[in-house]
């Protein structure tokens, strides 16, 4: 099984990932998209950083995701190698109780009744094991500017998981 494939698109560039559950797709998008940054084979395993991203739909946690991973290398020159994810769950979010008014009067005193919101969140918590980019070492691809929801597809297929995600570059 390939992990991942590069997308030529006119004018951007995009991946599909490929993994026999979400959590292992979602690993190999963002080891598809460092190896648009640079060839993996050259990135030593120096350091690691902890990541965690939250979303309220699986679209919005693997574009957040991966703008994460950017957001690392275009601020710290840090690019991964290694991923393990310890954490990828929908989660469901309860925020503190808000005082909403009831013209009715049916809920507490004056008219007001406590209401909790809930909604259910998508969570990836990851440590990603590599070192910062080195340009005498590390031959520079691709400048990825940020992942995209243009033509973003995550699916079930033949049971795989397949990721389609497009960068601006």
């Amino acid at each position: 099984m390939n992990k991942f494939e590069i997308l030529d698109i006119s004018g951007d560039v995009g991946i599909k990932a490929f993994g026999k559950d979400i959590k292992e797709a979602f690993v190999h998008a963002a080891l598809g998209m460092f190896s648009l940054i640079t060839d993996l084979e050259t990135i030593q395993v120096k350091k690691a950083i902890d990541v965690t991203v939250e979303s309220d739909s699986l679209d919005g946690l693997i574009v957040s995701w991966l703008n994460e991973l950017i957001f690392h290398f275009d601020t710290y020159g840090f690019i991964g190698r290694k991923i393990e994810v310890n954490e990828f769950t929908p989660t469901l979010t309860l925020p503190s109780p808000r005082r909403v008014f009831d013209p009715r009067g049916e809920g507490k005193g004056e008219g007001e009744v406590d209401k909790i919101a809930s909604q259910p969140t998508y969570k990836i918590k990851a440590s990603i094991r590599g070192e910062e980019f080195d340009q005498q070492r590390h031959e520079g691809r691709l400048l990825i500017k940020a992942a995209t929801y243009h033509k973003l597809k995550i699916e079930k297929k033949h049971g795989m998981f397949e990721i389609r995600v497009i960068f601006d570059i």
